[in-house]
């Protein structure tokens, strides 16, 4: 299966991390009941045929993507960024995944 991010282009699905259904964006507001939670945290539907998921673009841009497909034949439909239209690093936001200095720098400027 290969994967259009809006981001990087066309890229093969090992690139991607799958998240689950699309629910998980809707959460439970601040002082929702327990069986609120029970039901976000624990019940999901198995779907056969067209569905919306949760995908991250773990070694690309790091971006979460709402991929829309058919669970059936993997036919993709739609591929929509989450959040913000850029990277987000992690977490849903627009918050931007940190840059690990290169080995060799970090070494340079103790000398």
């Amino acid at each position: 299966m290969r994967i259009t991010c809006p981001l990087c282009g066309t890229r093969d699905r090992r690139e991607f991390t799958y998240y689950g259904a699309r629910d998980y964006l809707d959460r439970p507001g601040e002082g929702a009941a327990p069986e609120a939670w029970d039901s976000y945290l624990h019940l999901r539907d198995n779907p056969a045929g067209r569905t919306e998921d949760l995908w991250y673009h773990e070694q690309g841009c790091a971006a979460w993507l709402a991929v829309e497909r058919d669970t059936v034949t993997h036919e993709i439909f739609a591929v929509r960024l989450v959040a913000g239209g850029e990277a987000s690093g992690g977490s849903i936001g627009p918050k931007k995944k940190p840059r690990r200095k290169p080995a060799g720098k970090a070494a340079e400027g103790q000398a």
